[in-house]
């Protein structure tokens, strides 16, 4: 894993930022992304609609906890997750053949295809070196108070 504090950071701001703004489009339109999440055909429409409530929020507050450096072990660990799913989720998708949008942005989202995976995989880098890394810089609190 990069050990370089100044890269772990950048890698946090952008992390943080992409899943901020996703989460924020996806809140401005919870139906039209509960609509995006049945097109999957995988979970019923009562988990559609619930997910689309719900995971905004934790993509938003995990994005904004990273940037801020607070509990960003945690915060890391749940974007890996979510981005590990959203991987399962694609290459299901295109193994069954279903030519859908992925939702992750809105009215931006791409098409669920093999870019989308390469997308996932390099944010997945991202959030897996920010998890391991030991870097203590540049965050709001240190475990020994707030910073200077």
């Amino acid at each position: 894993m990069i050990g370089n504090k100044y890269l772990v950071f950048y890698f946090r701001i952008i992390l943080g930022g992409v899943f901020i703004w996703a989460g924020l489009l996806k809140i401005f339109d919870p139906l039209g992304f509960a609509e995006t999440i049945a097109n999957f055909r995988v979970f019923p429409q009562w988990i559609s609609f619930f997910l689309a409530l719900m995971l905004p929020w934790i993509e938003v507050i995990s994005g904004v906890f990273l940037i801020l450096g607070l509990f960003r072990h945690a915060s890391a660990l749940i974007l890996s997750l979510l981005l590990a799913a959203f991987l399962v989720l694609i290459v299901v998708t295109i193994m069954r053949g279903i030519d859908i949008d992925c939702g992750c942005f809105g009215s931006f989202s791409q098409k669920v295809d093999y870019k989308l995976i390469l997308t996932d995989c390099v944010l997945l880098f991202l959030s897996l070196n920010i998890f391991f890394s030991k870097s203590d810089h540049f965050v709001l609190f240190r475990k020994k108070g707030i910073l200077p």
